[in-house]
């Protein structure tokens, strides 16, 4: 199977609507943003208390090579001032590394005896661990000053997830990987499990980039309009975020949502094959592009009607869904601002009445 670059997984999705997002409209005296100054020793002490998150998902694959590692290691030796750190406070209390996340992976690394320098011109450290240092260097690491800015918790989530943009100056994240952070938890491992499924792979064509999360945010943007009042949308992130936040604090309520998306995509690969979730006429043989809007709306709408319902009517399903994509109205909504609260509704009430047309009323 060819391997695909994050540019052309990329290019084939479309209807995600703009993330190129501008500062968000909320008061300045809302962001919240405290300093503090702690030692390395004291950080990697709360890291292995859990008290400092360090994703997993971020980790594996935001590691630095050995060389960089060494790099670091030695400037703290030198007494070089280290950039500055950031970190999100949740509503426990934790603190979620935004910006840093690799400084701190090499400190833990080291100090815990996984690292070994490689530094060729300082043959005196070159090979040696943190307990082959002498007590002077080893206390010079361990006291380091590192400067932490701490995202507070009563900071509105809009405002944490452009922090998270703005400050982040390793590799950037992207807004579903902010989310992972942010609102760590029963939700989000619901979004990494429910994403690397068989059947999720299959009726997605395997065409989402893993490697920003993009596979999750299409589970996200599924849970979310499948559990929140569609009246109460008013913008992606938002929508988003108010879901996983609602999963985490109703955890029993994912078994459910699991078997909802797993009917949900048999029904839409079954009728649609590799053409499923994708802009498409009816006997073409090429495969468009991921749709995300057209995602939102065929995940959500058949989601709650049985498969032999499905297999039954399965030719007045096809045939109203090419009658959607004529519909000039419905087009827009999935092609252009397609997070707008007008396009949103556009497409879900669109939707709504052809499938209430072929199916009858929506099952409770």
């Amino acid at each position: 199977m060819t391997t695909q670059t994050n540019e052309q997984f990329e290019n084939n999705i479309e209807g995600l609507g703009d993330e190129d997002l501008s500062w968000g409209e909320y008061p300045i005296d809302t962001m919240l943003i405290r300093q503090e100054t702690r030692t390395i020793y004291e950080v990697l002490r709360r890291i292995d208390q859990g008290s400092y998150v360090m994703d997993p998902d971020f980790q594996r694959d935001f590691i630095w090579d050995e060389t960089k590692q060494s790099k670091l290691i030695e400037s703290v030796m030198m007494r070089i001032p280290l950039p500055v750190f950031y970190l999100a406070e949740d509503e426990q209390g934790r603190m979620l590394v935004v910006d840093g996340l690799q400084r701190l992976s090499t400190f833990h690394r080291f100090l815990n005896g996984g690292h070994q320098l490689r530094l060729q011109n300082r043959p005196v450290l070159h090979g040696k661990k943190f307990h082959d240092l002498t007590a002077k260097l080893q206390n010079r690491i361990e006291d380091c000053n590192l400067i932490l800015y701490i995202i507070d918790a009563k900071a509105p989530d809009q405002a944490r997830l452009d922090i998270f943009d703005r400050v982040n100056s390793g590799v950037p994240l992207s807004r579903q990987q902010a989310r992972n952070a942010l609102y760590l938890g029963d939700a989000t491992r619901f979004l990494r499990d429910e994403s690397k499924t068989d059947l999720f792979l299959e009726a997605t064509g395997r065409s989402l980039n893993t490697s920003i999360m993009r596979d999750r945010e299409f589970v996200n943007r599924f849970c979310a309009f499948q559990i929140l009042d569609l009246n109460e949308y008013r913008d992606m992130d938002d929508f988003l975020g108010r879901a996983l936040k609602k999963m985490n604090a109703e955890p029993e309520t994912l078994p459910t949502l699991s078997h909802k998306l797993k009917t949900t995509l048999k029904s839409n690969f079954h009728l649609f094959g590799k053409h499923a979730f994708r802009k498409h006429e009816s006997g073409q043989e090429y495969r468009n592009v991921l749709n995300a809007s057209l995602w939102d709306v065929m995940s959500t709408g058949m989601s709650g009607w049985p498969m032999p319902l499905i297999e039954e009517r399965s030719t007045a399903l096809r045939e109203g869904f090419h009658q959607l994509l004529e519909d000039d109205d419905f087009v827009y909504s999935i092609s252009y601002s397609t997070n707008s609260v007008k396009q949103v509704t556009c497409r879900f009430k669109k939707a709504k009445e052809m499938f209430e047309d072929v199916l009858g009323a929506y099952p409770n």
